[in-house]
């Protein structure tokens, strides 16, 4: 198959492109850097010629309310655009797990602006929900610090390692369109705060973990269950601490 993978040359556009290579099909990492510039159009019509598959792994480079809304939509509609007019058999987007409980945060009401968007495109499609990322935990750390402190919510969480949502949405764009949407996750599920408080005694034991019931993420209030699965979810089997055992110095 050939596949479009819109960002591909960031962190999980490049390993899913190097994973969809691995299995013989051909790819276009596209990215302003190479000349596919989705949020212009620019080159976006010629990289979906005689193309089967696309993938939309591109992101927004403000988390603030109006730029990243005006980012998603504008680069929603050119991409659906150009795959109607190329008859793209398949769109794999991927999405945050709780994104539809999280509308009071800008950015994520601009991926639900996103996912609805492909919803209703008339394009075959598979919306990808992932939880945070394993990877995340430490600005999740940061931004919790108050001296000495580290205040955390003991919300429901289930880090997914970024390796294998690249290996999850690789095999998404190789199967057939799901025309709805699928939820990934990582192995383990636990409170928000122990998974920071794992972090922080391997990373920064100078400071002390305070768990709390605020129900809080990045200061917005929400439901305790909003960052892992509402169902059946596709689990990684990388645990929280493979990553944290990345991090340590190799002998």
């Amino acid at each position: 198959m050939k596949i479009v993978i819109i960002g591909g040359t960031g962190l999980i556009g490049s390993n899913v492109t190097k994973k969809l290579r691995q299995l013989g099909h051909t790819v276009i990492a596209g990215s302003p850097s190479t000349g596919i510039n989705a949020l212009t159009g620019e080159g976006l019509s010629d990289a979906l010629e005689n193309t089967d598959v696309v993938v939309d792994l591109s992101n927004s480079p403000s988390f603030e309310d109006a730029p990243a809304i005006q980012f998603f939509e504008t680069v929603g509609r050119n991409i659906l655009s150009a795959e109607l007019n190329a008859g793209i058999k398949h769109h794999v987007v991927l999405s945050i797990v709780g994104t539809h409980l999280m509308e009071g945060m800008g950015y994520m009401r601009a991926k639900k602006i996103q996912e609805d968007l492909v919803k209703s495109s008339g394009v075959p499609y598979t919306i990808v929900r992932s939880t945070q990322f394993q990877e995340f935990v430490p600005t999740i750390a940061a931004g919790g610090k108050q001296g000495s402190e580290v205040h955390v919510s003991k919300l429901d969480f289930q880090p997914i390692a970024a390796e294998e949502v690249a290996l999850f949405i690789a095999r998404f764009a190789i199967s057939e369109p799901a025309n709805g949407t699928v939820e990934i996750a990582g192995p383990v599920r636990g409170p928000m705060s122990k998974f920071v408080e794992a972090y922080v005694k391997t990373n920064d034991a100078g400071k002390t973990v305070i768990a709390n019931d605020s129900n809080e993420y990045f200061g917005l209030a929400v439901p305790t269950s909003t960052l892992v699965p509402e169902g059946n979810a596709y689990l990684g089997e990388t645990r929280f601490q493979e990553y944290l055992q990345s991090l340590s110095p190799q002998a």
